[in-house]
């Protein structure tokens, strides 16, 4: 099922799309009530699921409230998540290629552990939304394709053959990135959190969607230009070990969202650097979940 956070007739709701994807079917309109998709993610029983499943592949007009996806606005299917996302740096071989070429460092080919960092996000900027250029402090705006896990239970010392099940679902993010600010200050915190810079969407696939682990076609577009073309198939460090190892030493609270990567071809990795520019459209697709498109605004 692809699961949605929207608003219509000015009020958020959350849903799933059918199966065409034509039609946004209302959780309340299924008699399931959840204030929001963090809420859902930790909470929704196995019976709530089967409804919305059974829902989205029948007659739309039997549920209260089904409108069709172009009369709603979609937003990130989770807004506000409530803490910092756990991000993956260089998880693509070919991407920590392309990160060292581009700061002037050889790279050994040796990635023995995983790179974690977290990013600020305030409110997730949803499919169609604008990307601030923030052109005041930074001149070096980047994009990056990732596949994102969403924890659906807490999560606290998981063995790694355990993690496929603490995960809700998947969706697409687009880890925005200011190279500069991340160069000045020699960490990823700043460059990584400003506002605007987490797209994320347009849904959230469930686990059950897709064969884990998730070998999935990841692609990014500017301007119609293919840009990153890869498959998470090649991630370094994959979401088993991921959850595994940081559940070790902290408790991954169910909603929590782990972004796991980058592949090539993001604009550090042209000679010279192709950044982001106000005007550009930015695609991330991945396959299974569907694109996300913003444009620098």
């Amino acid at each position: 099922m692809k699961l949605v956070t929207y608003v219509v007739e000015k009020k958020q709701k959350l849903g799933v799309l059918s199966t065409d994807e034509q039609w946004v079917l209302p959780f309340d309109g299924l008699e399931i009530d959840y204030k929001d998709m963090k809420t859902a993610a930790a909470k929704l029983c196995e019976s709530e699921l089967q409804r919305l499943d059974y829902a989205a592949s029948h007659d739309p007009y039997r549920v209260r409230g089904a409108a069709r996806r172009e009369e709603v606005k979609l937003l990130a299917p989770i807004p506000e998540p409530g803490q910092d996302i756990i991000c993956l740096g260089i998880n693509y071989m070919a991407h920590a290629e392309e990160s060292a070429r581009y700061r002037g460092k050889e790279f050994d080919g040796q990635r023995p552990h995983a790179v974690y960092f977290s990013k600020r996000v305030n409110r997730a900027t949803g499919d169609g939304e604008e990307i601030p250029a923030h052109q005041d402090i930074t001149e070096r705006l980047d994009y990056e394709a990732e596949l994102a896990v969403v924890i659906g239970r807490d999560a606290y010392r998981v063995p790694e053959e355990k993690a496929a099940d603490y995960v809700f679902g998947y969706t697409i993010l687009n880890d925005i990135s200011a190279r500069d600010i991340q160069d000045r200050h020699q960490q990823w915190y700043f460059g990584k959190s400003l506002e605007g810079a987490c797209p994320m969407g347009p849904c959230i696939v469930t686990a059950d969607q897709i064969a884990y682990p998730p070998r999935l076609a990841i692609r990014s577009y500017v301007n119609g230009e293919l840009r990153q073309d890869s498959h998470t198939s090649l991630l370094i460090f994959g979401i088993s070990s991921v959850i595994s190892e940081l559940s070790q030493g902290m408790c991954l609270k169910a909603g929590t969202i782990i972004s796991m990567g980058t592949p090539s071809g993001a604009g550090i990795g042209f000679d010279p650097p192709r950044f982001l520019k106000p005007g550009d459209e930015v695609i991330c697709e991945v396959e299974g979940i569907g694109r996300l498109r913003n444009v620098i605004a």
